[in-house]
Formats: structure tokens, C-alpha cells, sequence
């Protein structure tokens, strides 16, 4: 019973800090978005830069959400829309950050 407990104690701590810690730095958090989206090879091999055109024109917008925007170098092509998956926006909340995409224009 014992055992039990603590094996499942150390999987819950194990969970959380697995969280954190593919949330702790803008560029994690955005590669984890995509690989939890379903793009996982570009998740690992695509680049990610300032998205300098979003963050001046949203400059307002993005300093009330605690957010930037950035780019994929390599982005995403979703099938269904036949689109490419290009400019994402990342939110500061707390210690953490979250992605999400943030569309073309």
C-alpha cells in the first residue's frame, strides 16, 4: 500500500515537472504546441524568429496580453485548408508560456 502511494505521488510530480518544464521558455512552449497539434518532425526541426511585422503592428494588443508573436521558419502545412501554419503568439502567464497560432495577417 505504501509502495503504491509513493509511486503515484512520484508520478503526479513527475507529470508537473514535465509541464513546467516544456513550458518555461517562449520557444519550448511553441514546440510543444506544435507537437501536441500533430506536427511533430516540424516541431523538432523548424527554426523560430521574431515575428518583427505582428509584434510592430500589434505592438499594443501583445503588451496587454503579455505575449510576442514569432515565426517558423519552417512552418506547419495543415492539409484540411491547405495553409501554412506560419505565425504563432506567445503568452507569459506567470513563470509559464503558452502558444497558440496567431494566423497569417
Amino acid at each position: 500500500m505504501k509502495k503504491k502511494k509513493i509511486l503515484t505521488i512520484t508520478t503526479i510530480c513527475s507529470i508537473i515537472a514535465l509541464y513546467i518544464i516544456l513550458h518555461i521558455t517562449p520557444t519550448l512552449a511553441l514546440r510543444t504546441h506544435l507537437f501536441m497539434s500533430g506536427y511533430p518532425v516540424i516541431a523538432f526541426t523548424t527554426g523560430i524568429v521574431d515575428d518583427e511585422f505582428h509584434n510592430r503592428i500589434d505592438k499594443q494588443i501583445l503588451e496587454s496580453q503579455n505575449a510576442k508573436c514569432y515565426t517558423l521558419t519552417k512552418p506547419a502545412f495543415e492539409k484540411t485548408t491547405k495553409g501554412q501554419l506560419r505565425n504563432y503568439k506567445v503568452t507569459k502567464k506567470g513563470i509559464l508560456y503558452f502558444a497558440e497560432y496567431y494566423g497569417e495577417l
